[in-house]
């Protein structure tokens, strides 16, 4: 979906996955956590409890949804 000129506005489904650091950086949720619990082991379950960085290169496409946020 192209965006068209003017106002510039937030994406909210971006907003409320992702959380921009006090150094600009985008936090994000490991994916692997809503099902098939059981054949993860503890240490994996507990690692896909902890949030990740975006990537470099993804990160200009959040912040383009975020305008306000960073």
């Amino acid at each position: 979906m192209a965006r068209r000129a003017g106002k510039a506005k937030t994406r909210k489904s971006v907003a409320k996955r992702f959380k921009v650091t006090g150094t600009g950086r985008i936090l994000r949720r490991k994916q692997g956590k809503r099902h098939i619990m059981r054949r993860k082991n503890a240490k994996r379950r507990r690692r896909l409890g902890q949030s990740a960085l975006v990537a470099k290169c993804d990160e200009k496409n959040v912040k383009a949804e975020m305008p306000f946020d960073h």
